[in-house]
């Protein structure tokens, strides 16, 4: 059998963890198995050595920092592979670039463009477990590059495609829920969820599987299930709709407190404005999530918008751009909100789900900034105050 299994932050967070994983690999790997380990860096590794550039520089030179981040998992990878051979199982770690990781884009952001699997393939002929450090690549320049936030689960599901097997993603929860059962004690682990729904959730805010990794497994038909490390249930699988029986209308609320709005006021709301403002936050690869527009009286309006936290100083870097051409923009940025996203592939054949949306912000005088929809997904932006009594109130609602 072959397959990838990934560990994140988590579940690799101390030394003895690590040695728990080891054990467990050496002791479930059978003759003819091949298997390749996607590993985080250590817990809180990242923050930490984010914190130290800060020190250094507020706005740090970001090929630099790309260099400094991925050493997090080169720690990682090197540890699981000397617990591996301590117990005389064979294994070798390897750098995204070792692996043959192909990037390209913004440093601190890159995407895969290709992964060339003949040296991992001739590791696993010789009966290692290969150990490749997620998170990272190298690019056309030769430079180390990091993928982004969650970018491990990007990177192993990715080599799952090019190693046309499945992929195992481990982290501290024992599957996907309906709901961030920290937020909602009541919520219950989902066994099956489409591929587009749980794009749609983890581009909403849940955090348990990053967006791009979902869309390479859609895209390539990976099978993905996701579980507790070393856990003893059955885990959450990812898989086509057609797989799914009974289609609920709301599989799941997402909850993404990283997240900020933005209101850009007072200036002439006209195309080669909108045109300024946007190509400024994209250049600067800010993520932007909701847009609404509003325009007044001699086209003199405004515009708002949601992006991650994370993005925040490029997004100040962006705006001040956007503040040089067009001198009497106003700037507004609220910080203590939170979107919450209804997500359901059955919302495609059921009507009024917007309805009694609003209805139950109605009932607990719960207000709202701003309102999105797609094809099978409502998201809201409301105080972070109204978290939870708007939340526990859909919940009971749609019956999730």
């Amino acid at each position: 059998m072959r397959v990838v299994k990934k560990y994140g932050g988590s579940s690799v967070s101390t030394i003895d963890k690590i040695k728990n994983i080891a054990i467990h690999l050496s002791k479930n790997k059978k003759v003819g198995d091949e298997i390749v380990v996607v590993v985080s860096a250590m817990g809180k590794t990242t923050d930490n050595l984010m914190k130290l550039a800060n020190e250094i520089s507020l706005t740090p030179d970001i090929r630099e920092l790309d260099s400094l981040l991925s050493t997090g998992e080169q720690q990682s990878i090197s540890l699981l592979s000397m617990a591996l051979k301590s117990l005389d199982c064979k294994s070798i770690s390897l750098t995204g670039a070792q692996a043959g990781i192909k990037t390209t884009g913004l440093h601190t952001k890159n995407k895969i463009e290709s992964i060339k699997t003949e040296k991992i393939e001739s590791y696993l002929k010789a009966g290692k477990i290969v150990i490749v450090a997620g998170f990272q690549g190298v690019n056309e320049n030769g430079d180390i590059t990091t993928l982004g936030r969650g970018g491990s689960d990007t990177s192993a599901v990715a080599l799952a495609a090019a190693l046309r097997c499945e992929c195992e993603i481990y982290t501290d929860v024992p599957g996907i829920y309906s709901i961030d059962p920290r937020v909602y004690k009541k919520a219950k682990k989902i066994e099956r969820i489409s591929y587009e729904e749980m794009m749609e959730m983890a581009n909403l805010g849940a955090g348990v599987m990053e967006t791009r990794a979902v869309e390479i497994g859609k895209k390539y038909g990976v099978k993905i299930s996701v579980g507790e490390t070393l856990g003893p249930e059955t885990g959450t699988y990812i898989c086509d709709s057609s797989e799914i029986i009974e289609k609920k209308v709301v599989t799941g609320i997402s909850i993404s407190k990283n997240v900020i709005m933005v209101n850009l006021e007072n200036f002439l709301v006209i195309p080669k404005n909108i045109s300024i403002i946007f190509s400024a936050i994209a250049k600067n690869g800010v993520n932007v999530d909701m847009i609404s527009q509003n325009e007044g009286d001699n086209l003199i309006g405004s515009i708002g918008f949601t992006c991650p936290i994370a993005d925040e100083l490029f997004l100040d870097i962006a705006l001040k751009e956007v503040e040089n051409y067009i001198p009497d923009i106003q700037v507004i940025k609220r910080s203590e909100v939170v979107k919450i996203s209804l997500v359901g592939i059955g919302m495609i054949s059921n009507f009024g789900v917007a309805a009694k949306v609003f209805e139950v912000l109605s009932d607990i005088d719960a207000k709202f900034y701003q309102c999105t929809t797609s094809e099978i997904s409502i998201s809201l932006i409301i105080k972070i105050d109204d978290t939870i009594r708007v939340v526990e109130k859909l919940a009971e609602v749609f019956s999730i």
